[in-house]
């Protein structure tokens, strides 16, 4: 058992490390630097150690034993880099735009995840791929996912070094999140 609880420990970690690599490069490493700090919560710890894979998440095994993962729900309502962070099923705006810096810690959580989960498996379109079956069902604004759908479509074709960078990442933000001129000139 107590192998589990140090083997969580060393992925969140390094999770934790790469996103902050990540977020340095996006030019927000304020975000990376606090990013999930309440995985280490007993809350979310104590359980995604109890269901701890080392290749994949925790949580969907959480919720195929128990019906619902705790970690989760805990996780979700505290960090706003997750999509479902920002659903509201009780707002006439159920979907609003992600702001800027939650977005782009997102993005490099996203690619994190993906390289710590993979290992030496991991290459450059292994986001996507896993994007483009989650995109589906994700509760989140078409901006925000054409956004998603973009950056790691580049990430793909050019590689992290060429797409994580500040001056890219506002570019692209912008271009999908921001709202055109056209509603201004009504």
């Amino acid at each position: 058992m107590g192998n589990k609880y140090f083997a969580h420990f060393c992925t969140i970690t390094k999770h934790r490390w790469i996103v902050f690599k990540l977020c340095c490069r996006a030019g927000i490493p304020w975000r990376g630097l606090v990013h999930d700090l309440s995985k280490y919560s007993p809350t979310e710890f104590i359980e995604s150690a109890k269901f701890y894979q080392g290749i994949r998440s925790p949580i969907p095994v959480a919720r195929n034993v128990q019906g619902y993962s705790k970690a989760w729900l805990h996780h979700k309502g505290r960090n706003k880099h997750h999509i479902e962070y920002w659903y509201d099923p009780e707002v006439p705006d159920k979907f609003p735009i992600i702001p800027y810096k939650y977005a782009v810690e997102m993005i490099c959580d996203g690619l994190a995840a993906g390289i710590v989960y993979n290992g030496k498996n991991w290459t450059p379109s292994t986001q996507l791929r896993y994007w483009e079956y989650k995109r589906k069902t994700a509760l989140a604004n078409e901006r925000i996912k054409d956004l998603l759908t973009e950056v790691y479509t580049q990430v793909s074709k050019y590689g992290i070094n060429k797409t994580i960078n500040p001056k890219n990442l506002k570019k692209l933000y912008n271009q999908y999140c921001i709202e055109d001129n056209e509603n201004k000139e009504s």
